[in-house]
């Protein structure tokens, strides 16, 4: 599974640990994170990600 990358703080998103605080399980894909999932660390939108190579 990929890894998607926060545009604005860096945050790394990686399926197979999930955001436990966010009650997202480990091995949640990034495209099936909920549409209002945010990120963590600084509150981005899924459309601030890009998925790293």
């Amino acid at each position: 599974m990929d890894k998607w990358e926060c545009l604005v703080c860096g945050y790394v998103y990686d399926p197979a640990v999930g955001d436990p605080d966010s009650d997202i399980p480990p091995g949640m894909p990034f495209e099936d994170l909920p549409d209002d999932w945010v990120c963590p660390d600084c509150g981005a939108e899924k459309d601030m990600f890009e998925k790293l190579e």
